[in-house]
């Protein structure tokens, strides 16, 4: 296993210093949690979209259709309300 922490009695953890570089958060900034794939991941909600301009940035890569991508959110989204009601 990765990085660990230890969870206290009062359901508190450290997240340790090398995890919180990576998300690039601090004292005071929000995490949300997210089920994938049975494993839970860890989430920065202090970002603007903004911070991810350029991520996805492949100079080989041809553009996409605005089309394109909206059906892929619409799906996406579907898929993700789908599980979401299998869980209940």
């Amino acid at each position: 296993m990765g990085i660990e922490s230890k969870l206290t009695t009062k359901g508190q953890t450290t997240i340790p210093l090398e995890v919180r570089e990576f998300l690039k958060v601090g004292a005071g900034d929000r995490l949300g949690y997210e089920f994938v794939d049975g494993k839970v991941v860890l989430v920065p909600k202090n970002r603007s979209a903004l911070d991810f301009a350029g991520v996805l940035h492949e100079p080989d890569r041809k553009p996409v259709p605005v089309e394109s991508m909206n059906e892929a959110l619409d799906e996406a989204v579907s898929e993700r309300f789908e599980r979401s009601r299998d869980r209940d």
